[in-house]
């Protein structure tokens, strides 16, 4: 018996979604809703979606099976509790929330409800991060002790538009976003392939000096002024891990966004904009080839409210490292992104409901992947100081 999905926003990232889940043989449905009545209905004309909804407590109200949350992104945790007391499985995009209460609050009601829940983290389907994984499971890594990831995006690239198209009038007012609130690209690229969790964190953030009204604190509905940012961290192994978050950064992030370092006692991975090496006591091998993920029609009509400079990371396919034979069958010839990933995420959720398994990024993943940031912006606003971060434990079996 298959699932219906109501999607919550009907913005730039949705239709990916919509197509692959209305494709998808174990979805009955996809429903629709937004806060802006004219984007619902345009996107439902365009995406071929029969039933939408006037409002997100509608959607809950009705008999929808789960709830797909594509808003702005410190909308996440509020939504989602809701969702999951409404009982509604939830899939939601990043991050899973920007408060360590909501954090946890949703695992308490996946605890109580048995519901699903889901973060689309899409580095855990980079290439870089299923290769890495790879390599860790054969033992070349040996020991790993060090890694680093990376979340490079320029706000020229793309991100002014971004936020225009999402804030109205007053999107400066969200654009200054902390960047470490939005940790999960860098982060979970780390821990998906080693498996940890962060204990501890120092962080620093630099202030920004446009002075565009960006990351101005007398403008920002965040109260931030930082930019970029840099957060060191102990891993539960005592590991470490180092991640960056960069707004303002002269780096072509339209080519790759989220970059990936890996060093264990055996071998190492490091990967550049273009360039990719596995590297090993005996000698370097090019690895670029296997991250490979050919774009599609960047001029598509789905990209037509995205910025140039964003369409590379909606349209991809997959590499010569991802198993094509999980997915269905159906998906052949949709469109991809995001490195490969949004075939795997979409497919993820359903059959984690249909099947009643928990997802590779469940609600504990999610919090390992999310709470190392809310602490690191935490420590950047006091200056760097060492804080402790608490973890929730590990997905029950």
């Amino acid at each position: 018996m298959g699932i219906s999905i109501g999607v919550a926003g009907a913005g730039q990232f949705a239709p990916s979604f919509l197509r692959l889940w209305t494709a998808h043989p174990d979805v009955t449905e996809v429903r629709l809703t937004d806060v802006l009545p004219e984007r619902t209905a345009a996107m439902a004309a365009k995406q071929g979606v029969a039933v939408t909804y006037q409002s997100f407590e509608e959607m809950l109200e009705s008999d929808v099976d789960a709830v797909a949350i594509f808003t702005q992104r410190w909308l996440h945790g509020e939504m989602a509790i809701r969702a999951l007391e409404a009982g509604k499985h939830v899939y939601s995009t990043v991050p899973m929330a920007i408060q360590a209460d909501q954090i946890a609050r949703i695992i308490e009601l996946v605890k109580e409800t048995g519901l699903t829940y889901m973060m689309g983290e899409t580095s855990f389907y980079y290439p870089s991060s299923v290769y890495c994984r790879q390599r860790l499971a054969a033992g070349d890594f040996g020991r790993v002790f060090y890694s680093e990831g990376d979340y490079v995006h320029d706000m020229d690239l793309g991100f002014y538009a971004a936020y225009q198209y999402s804030g109205g009038e007053d999107w400066k007012k969200t654009a200054s976003f902390p960047p470490l609130l939005y940790p999960t690209h860098a982060v979970g690229n780390v821990l998906s392939v080693t498996g940890q969790h962060a204990t501890h964190v120092s962080a620093i953030g630099v202030k920004d000096d446009r002075g565009d009204g960006v990351f101005d604190k007398e403008i920002s509905q965040f109260d931030n002024d930082f930019s970029n940012a840099t957060a060191l961290f102990k891993l539960a192994d005592g590991g470490i891990m180092r991640t960056n978050e960069m707004r303002r950064v002269g780096y072509p992030s339209h080519i790759r966004e989220s970059r990936l370092r890996v060093f264990g006692t055996e071998g190492s991975f490091e990967q550049l904009a273009t360039t990719t090496l596995w590297q090993n006591k005996e000698g370097v091998e090019d690895v670029s080839h296997l991250m490979e993920t050919s774009a599609g029609a960047l001029d598509d009509e789905d990209l037509a409210n995205v910025d140039p400079a964003l369409r590379d990371a909606f349209r991809s396919g997959l590499s010569p490292v991802h198993d094509r034979s999980r997915l269905p069958s159906e998906f052949d010839g949709l469109h991809n992104g995001h490195e490969g990933s949004h075939h795997f995420l979409a497919d993820d959720f359903v059959r984690a409901v249909a099947d009643k398994t928990l997802p590779p990024i469940n609600a504990w993943v999610s919090a390992r992947y999310t709470l190392p940031g809310i602490y690191a912006h935490q420590s950047a606003l006091q200056g760097g100081v060492q804080l402790e971060i608490p973890d929730h434990g590990d997905a029950p079996l």
